[in-house]
């Protein structure tokens, strides 16, 4: 049998995810085209058994706002499954040029980098809001990750002239690398995770 390959050009066999708590929530099951049209929409935790790739994929749909007064807003966003799978494939395409290495297995790492480990929430005690560092569940660890990646990449594009394939290319690349300074989503992460440092 032939081997399944994603947009039938990128193997998914052999690629590992280093983070055990992540590792039941990444799904890398082979597929030709990532796209489920919402067929375990009414399962419980359904996003778990989609393929990262296509959450990715998903995410590009309405990055969401960022900031309270929507500083960057979902609105430059058609929400076509034609537009998202022609920046997915044209970013992996673009990852696999500038690092030489399978872009599916550079995405789930950068996925993996960009996850957090804690973050801060708020209670009410008395008449005052408590804050207090939390451990963050895998699922969402991944959600956040995404939706971090995601506004990253709008953020360079949004008014800069720059296409959404090369920011976000360039985001998934920074994320894989660890790179701080180039990535918004590591930057953010690492500020969260200092907050609920402080917050213990």
């Amino acid at each position: 049998m032939a081997e399944i390959k994603l947009f039938d050009r990128w193997s998914m066999e052999g690629i590992k995810v280093d983070d055990k708590g992540l590792k039941n929530y990444i799904n890398l099951r082979p597929v030709i085209v990532p796209r489920s049209a919402g067929r375990q929409a009414k399962q419980q935790f359904h996003k778990s058994s989609m393929n990262i790739i296509e959450r990715l994929m998903n995410r590009l749909f309405v990055p969401g706002h960022r900031g309270k007064k929507h500083l960057i807003s979902s609105g430059i966003t058609s929400g076509k499954s034609t537009t998202s799978w022609t920046i997915m494939k044209d970013t992996l395409d673009l990852i696999e040029q500038r690092t030489k290495k399978n872009p599916v297995e550079v995405v789930v790492k950068a996925i993996e980098n960009a996850s957090l480990r804690e973050e801060i929430t708020g209670y009410q005690v008395g008449g005052i809001m408590v804050r207090k560092a939390v451990i963050t569940a895998p699922q969402r660890r991944i959600d956040l990750a995404l939706r971090l990646i995601t506004q990253g990449s709008y953020q360079k594009s949004h008014g800069k002239g720059k296409k959404i394939v090369n920011c976000l290319a360039d985001e998934l690349i920074a994320c894989y690398m660890y790179d701080a300074s180039k990535a918004n989503a590591i930057k953010e992460k690492e500020r969260i995770e200092r907050e609920a440092a402080g917050a213990r």
